[in-house]
């Protein structure tokens, strides 16, 4: 009797364990996932050319051979390059969601003498052809295996659109035709005309991109074409897209079509756009509306390999836009607000001098903007890029400090690469902006105890803001000034979430009041320390050798 006993009480047992560990497997797969929202997106910006050489067979064409100054030739870096690096899950670990990488169209084949020595187009901002990629940067079948692999780990794919001007003139670059561009006069920016009707720089053709002429295409780009066997593929595609669109054959129009190509064939998820005030206003509304219907097309024909119903996105470049002047932008005679005209997100200037301003100022400002006068739309956060000479931490000195204050304020944060390992940006023997450019210090990563701890801090927020698009797009909220707590809120549709910031905080023992985020008895996990402790009477007690808790609800 009793061994039946025992076999009855050992399959009621087991029958509960299944039942305990089917509920357990239900709850953990009915847990919402997290979506992916542009306005709190953490968006990786590299120079193609120095982040990673992945491909060394392409490292020299067109006879690119001569000298250049320091820092200003090719170095190697492609996009087989950064898809590796995709592959390692290096983003992965930085809680990267996007890549926005330098121009990778063909570039022009010779250097130019800037006065710092022969320069090449290594940055890709000289475009000699817009239909065709430059082979130091790989292949077009390497751009489609990199956004196939991206979209494998959840990255989104920028690339960095220059409709403005085209490459420097040259003894084997020829001029595009003067129905395209103009050579002068040289802005002055003293009003809208001579800021969008002028050269940036001698020597920088300008596209009349406020033209209505139709104009036929450059001879010499005929004649590359026809080298290469797609002049006729080329030109009816052209036709197609006029005859659709009904716009006039005008030079903004072709650049258009051809920047907009690589969303219909490969689908991309965004464009920075460069030198966005620099042309008018009109030319982006056109861009975006092109944009949006190639991105439209893309998601129609690859039904399987659509993400979400995310739209597709847009950063412009209006050199000096600072957040506190809200929508508008001021050339002196005439404000013009860019997120009407073609812009999901403008690039915030203005964020490296705030970043000087302690925690609060920050954090409340940057939310109280977005969630109010731009609203539905965001800017995108730096510290330090492949041209702002005057960087927060030009010395890398406040890595650590650089790393809180970009990646817990609300907005988009933009991480230059090397930002998370403390690239150093003063080269000696550069002149201008190529001290910015150094190519990715990845032994650095490998063998540098203070280079890892550095990385491990950017990695541990990178993720807790991934994890959590309330802290790029959600409400502040500051809850203690001292110690300094604050709680981030995001809501949208059916999908919530809270977190619970501690900043500077004593090392060792804490006991912090969370009652405003969290309800007694909810187990509560620190991002940082990957601590779980519960929450009593309104407070948490948690002991790390840490000055920082990134609570989020187990």
């Amino acid at each position: 009797m009793k061994k039946y006993t025992r076999l009855l009480l050992l399959l009621t047992l087991s029958f509960f364990t299944s039942c305990t560990t089917t509920q357990s497997v239900s709850v953990k797969n009915s847990k919402k996932k997290v979506p992916f929202v542009w306005e709190a997106a953490s968006v990786y910006f590299l120079m193609t050319d120095r982040f990673n050489n992945g491909d060394k067979s392409n490292d020299v064409n067109f006879d690119r051979t001569k000298t250049a100054g320091k820092l200003r030739g090719f170095e190697g870096g492609d996009i087989k390059g950064i898809t590796k690096k995709i592959d390692e899950g290096y983003f992965d670990k930085l809680g990267i969601n996007a890549i926005w990488f330098t121009p990778i169209v063909e570039q022009i084949h010779d250097a130019v003498d800037e006065g710092t020595g022969l320069s090449y187009a290594f940055h890709g901002y000289w475009a000699r052809d817009w239909t065709a990629l430059d082979p130091n940067y790989g292949t077009k079948a390497d751009l489609a295996n990199l956004v196939k692999k991206a979209h494998a780990h959840g990255i989104r794919i920028v690339l960095d659109g220059v409709i403005n001007h085209t490459g420097p003139v040259t003894e084997v670059d020829v001029a595009w035709p003067n129905y395209w561009v103009r050579t002068s006069p040289v802005c002055d920016y003293k009003n809208y005309q001579n800021t969008t009707e002028c050269t940036l720089v001698a020597n920088l053709p300008d596209i009349r991109t406020e033209s209505t002429q139709n104009v036929d295409l450059p001879p010499f780009l005929i004649e590359k074409w026809k080298k290469e066997g797609r002049y006729e593929q080329e030109t009816t595609e052209l036709d197609a897209f006029f005859k659709r669109t009904g716009y006039p054959k005008t030079p903004r129009y072709y650049i258009i079509k051809w920047l907009t190509d690589y969303i219909t064939e490969y689908g991309i998820d965004g464009y920075r756009a460069d030198t966005v005030k620099h042309t008018e206003e009109s030319v982006w509304a056109d861009f975006k509306t092109q944009s949006d219907y190639a991105f439209a097309l893309w998601k129609k024909n690859n039904p399987t390999k659509v993400l979400d119903n995310n739209p597709f996105y847009t950063i412009a470049e209006v050199y000096n836009y600072n957040i506190s002047a809200g929508k508008n932008f001021d050339f002196g005679d005439k404000k013009v607000n860019y997120f009407e005209n073609g812009f999901n997100n403008m690039i915030n200037f203005e964020f490296k001098q705030d970043a000087q301003k302690d925690y609060e100022f920050i954090f409340s400002k940057y939310s109280t903007i977005l969630n109010g006068e731009l609203k539905g739309y965001s800017v995108l956060n730096y510290l330090s890029s492949h041209d702002d000479g005057s960087p927060f931490d030009a010395k890398r000195t406040k890595s650590i400090e650089a790393a809180t204050k970009l990646l817990l304020s609300p907005g988009v944060a933009q991480v230059y690469y090397g930002d998370e390992s403390a690239r150093s940006l003063v080269i000696e023997g550069t002149q201008g902006d190529a001290t910015l450019r150094s190519f990715m210090n990845w032994d650095a990563i490998k063998v540098n105890s203070e280079t890892k701890k550095t990385l491990a801090h950017w990695r541990k927020l990178g993720k807790f803001r991934k994890n959590h698009p309330a802290i790029g797009a959600g409400v502040h909220k500051e809850i203690t000034a001292q110690p300094y707590s604050f709680s981030r809120t995001y809501a949208k549709g059916d999908y919530k979430d809270q977190v619970f910031v501690g900043l500077d905080l004593p090392i060792g023992r804490k006991i912090l009041e969370v009652s405003a985020v969290f309800a007694d008895g909810t187990r509560v996990r620190d991002a940082y320390s990957n601590q779980v402790v519960e929450v009593k009477k309104g407070r948490i007690k948690i002991k790390t050798d840490y000055d920082i808790v990134l609570l989020e609800k187990r």
